[in-house]
């Protein structure tokens, strides 16, 4: 009686990076939503209608275009990944560990005992 319940669900493509190793990221998202779009004669005529988040029917025409866009974007990853275990990059030198599992690099000498180093190589 107050207006027009609008259900439904959307399916929209996904494109972007892996958050974590920062490969292509090809995926679907299936979203559902739920609206009620009140009626004009709702609002007392000569009074302008408040912007509460009410959704309001224009002259019997819904927009679904806010609706579904924020329903989409609530229901997108925060962080996305290509795998649920994606191991990263190198810190380091930025190799992408999944090609490379067993990467490793010498352990890093700390500044302040850089000068002993160079006077054990001149020793050898």
């Amino acid at each position: 009686m107050e207006g027009v319940l609008v259900t439904g669900e959307a399916r929209a493509a996904l494109e972007g990076e892996c958050v974590r190793c920062l490969e292509p990221i090809d995926d679907e998202i299936d979203v559902r939503f739920q609206e009620l779009f009140l009626y004009d004669d709702q609002v007392t005529p000569g009074e302008e209608p408040e912007d509460d988040g009410v959704s309001m029917l224009e002259d019997d025409l819904l927009d679904l275009e806010p609706l579904l866009r924020d329903a989409v974007v609530l229901a997108l990853p925060f962080q996305p990944l290509c795998e649920e275990d994606c191991p990263g990059l190198c810190v380091e030198c930025g190799a992408r560990l999944k090609d490379d599992p067993d990467h490793t690099h010498e352990a890093a000498i700390d500044p302040r005992w850089a000068g002993l180093t160079a006077l054990k190589h001149d020793e050898d």
